[in-house]
């Protein structure tokens, strides 16, 4: 998702990350929106119109309440008065009716925001799935969204705001007061600046020292939550949290450098402003001592001192938060930047329909180019046949089917679906075609219907129904209170291993798909479980292609095919009865799986 433009690389990084939250001020795709944003730009001319008049305002009630006390005069002064506060309450009226015409502009472009991202990351490869970590990438895609709205909302209605307001009160001591009261306050503004700016960056190292240990504490803690059941299995509450603490105490040590670099910040701040006001008071004073100036003009230029404090403390601020912002957005703009390892070829079509036909030709693959996991993997699968992949733990088995579903691509050779290569088919019609029943069932934490549901898009309460009486579940969640609103917790805890088993089944029964995937999904069920699932898994399988990796030789003795995975290769293949009188590699692992079930 990257929108990067020809002339970027002669920008900062810093300028380049800022230029991509441009866009989104102007939502292109909610024209409706465009008048919102006419809107508040409207209001933020009024509510610095409004700001900038106050002081003289100011400064004519006290001129008018100054010179005489006669009551014939006072309704000037009075109607100055209320004038001042008019503007005043304008300034503050135009700001609110300036955020709330904003807001939705913001919202919007958030909302969006955090969809490219979670929709990219969704197309980001297994490979990097399997290596990342999520609850460091969950902080960061927070983290990044949280700067993203503190940009939208003070880049364009603060920062421009605030910089034409130093220039108009430049003008306007120039005009009133002279060019001494301008040299002051240029002064202050660089002398600010650069200390604010210093300072800053040295607080920004501290800031991303704080961001990993955070991350690290943040980690730790949902790795630890999601093993719950580790953890008590080995008793190790006490090691987790020392783990966790030890993490913390990362944090909570960068953490108290952030904050006393803040005070440091802070205490600079206010002596250069302070020191400011108090050279421009004492000018001014001593001009209205000779007669110069008014004590109405007094009291103005003060009012433009102070006024031009709180945008002056807001630019510390800004750019405070801007460039601990802007190390938040970079890295959650490195995970949008990623570009998928898998992806679509030009031109890619969606799958023609078939009957399910599948062969593998010639197949080499390595998770690392250094070591190959297949060598030379030739096999089909007619339509409607079933074919069993055997052999030992790293032999391959697994990789087959993630080759299948093409989570990876082939290094050499090819597979194909109905004559189709897989490369040359879109992902997601590919994916809609295979379904997968897997060995570790991973439920959502939401309802037992939700995830039934979650086989196909839009299935009515019947269709899930109906798939759940196919998977000989339907009359277990009929007899829970809340029978498919029952919620499974996480990861489907609240249910037994056959229950999510048979959940899987149901979801996979509502999919149809052309091709099933059976990965080893019975092997972590107790025998008596295990039987019953295998029937729920017969009947599944009855008219489709059907691609099985087993541990237990027991349920591939049906099969069309039985494949022995050695090394990569294919060491021998044949029914069952066929390899037993072999006497190789599949007699051997079936003998010694008997003597242990003896």
């Amino acid at each position: 998702m990257t929108d990067r433009n020809p002339g970027d690389e002669v920008l900062s990084p810093d300028m380049r990350t800022l230029l991509r939250v441009v866009p989104d001020l102007w939502p292109t795709d909610r024209p409706q929106l465009k008048g919102y944003v006419v809107g508040a730009l409207a209001m933020l001319v009024l509510a610095k119109a409004a700001v900038l008049l106050t002081p003289f305002v100011y400064r004519d009630a006290v001129d008018a309440l100054s010179p005489s006390n006669d009551v014939a005069l006072l309704a000037v002064p009075v109607f100055l008065v209320i004038a001042y506060g008019v503007t005043r309450l304008a300034g503050a009226g135009f700001q609110q009716l300036r955020d709330l015409l904003f807001a939705p502009v913001g919202q919007h472009a958030l909302r969006q925001l955090g969809l490219r991202v979670f929709r990219h990351i969704h197309k980001l490869s297994m490979g990097y799935h399997i290596s990342r970590k999520t609850g460091a990438l969950s902080r960061v895609v927070d983290r990044g969204i949280k700067a993203i709205d503190f940009l939208l909302r003070n880049l364009l209605f603060s920062l421009v705001p605030l910089l034409l307001e130093l220039c108009a009160v430049a003008v306007i001591f120039a005009v009133e007061f002279g060019l001494i009261y301008v040299v002051v306050l240029l002064l202050t503004v660089v002398v600010y600046v650069t200390f604010t700016f210093t300072v800053t960056e040295w607080r920004v190292k501290i800031r991303m020292v704080m961001n990993a240990q955070d991350q690290d504490a943040h980690q730790k803690a949902v790795d630890s939550l999601l093993n719950y059941e580790t953890v008590k299995y080995f008793s190790a509450e006490d090691r987790e949290a020392h783990r966790y603490d030890q993490a913390m105490a990362g944090y909570q040590k960068a953490a108290l450098k952030t904050a006393s670099s803040l005070a440091v910040l802070n205490v600079g701040q206010a002596l250069i402003l302070g020191a400011s006001v108090t050279g421009v008071m004492l000018l001014t004073a001593f001009r209205v001592a000779d007669g110069t100036l008014t004590v109405g003009a007094f009291v103005m230029a003060n009012a433009f001192m102070l006024q031009i404090m709180v945008p002056l403390n807001f630019l510390g601020y800004f750019y405070r938060e801007t460039r601990q912002s802007l190390v938040d957005m970079r890295e959650l703009y490195a995970v949008a930047d990623l570009v998928p390892e898998l992806q679509d070829q030009p031109g890619a079509m969606a799958r023609q329909p078939g009957p399910g036909h599948v062969r593998f030709e010639g197949v080499v693959f390595g998770y690392d180019p250094e070591r190959r996991i297949l060598e030379g993997i030739d096999f089909e699968i007619a339509p409607g046949a079933t074919v069993a992949v055997v052999g030992p733990s790293g032999a391959g088995k697994s990789t087959i089917t993630r080759l299948l579903f093409r989570f990876y691509d082939v290094d050499e050779g090819r597979i194909t679906l109905d004559g189709q290569d897989l490369r040359e088919i879109t992902q997601t019609s590919l994916r809609e075609a295979i379904g997968v029943v897997p060995q570790d069932t991973v439920l959502f934490n939401d309802t037992i219907g939700y995830n039934i549901a979650y086989g196909r898009d839009g299935a009515s309460r019947d269709d899930i129904e109906a798939a759940a009486r196919a998977a000989r579940i339907h009359d277990f969640i009929a007899s829970l209170p809340e029978g498919y609103e029952t919620t499974v917790g996480e990861r489907g805890l609240k249910l037994s291993g056959g229950e999510k088993q048979r959940v899987t089944i149901a979801r996979m029964i509502l999919k149809n798909p052309a091709v099933l995937i059976l990965d080893e999904a019975t092997s972590a069920l107790d025998t008596a479980t295990e039987q019953a699932i295998q029937a729920e898994l017969n009947r599944l399988s009855e008219g489709r292609t059907v691609l099985m990796i087993a541990h237990r030789l027991s349920t591939v003795v049906a099969a069309d095919e039985v494949l022995v995975i050695a090394d990569g290769r294919i060491a021998e293949r044949g029914t069952h009865e066929a390899l037993l009188a072999l006497g190789g590699r599949y007699a051997d692992l079936w003998e010694r799986q008997a003597t242990e079930h003896v």
